[in-house]
């Protein structure tokens, strides 16, 4: 059975999450390229530069980044939605991207 590597966040995107969500990128990327990483949002938005650092890694790592909204992705949370693989993005049913 494939191993899934999910990131759950339900938070503003502040430097602190930014620099969680980049190590475990960075980190997942190293162990093994093969499999996707799946990026699960729900977050009101918050800081850009974070935000942005977020968008850069993802676009870097060799894995391909699928992202998932759940609830909503706002502001800089629709934009990491949108980084995602072209082929890997989804929302859930009643999720807002605004």
């Amino acid at each position: 059975m494939e191993e899934k590597k999910p990131f759950v966040r339900s938070q503003e995107v502040d430097s602190d999450l930014s620099n969680q969500i980049i190590g475990l990128m960075v980190y997942l990327s190293l162990e093994d390229d093969s499999k996707d990483l799946y990026l699960f949002i729900n977050s009101l938005g918050g800081w850009v530069i974070p935000g942005v650092a977020i968008y850069d890694t993802m676009q870097f790592v060799q894995p391909d980044v699928q992202t998932i909204c759940m609830g909503l992705a706002a502001s800089i949370g629709s934009f990491l939605l949108v980084g995602g693989e072209i082929t890997k993005r989804l929302a859930f049913p009643h999720a807002r991207c605004q």
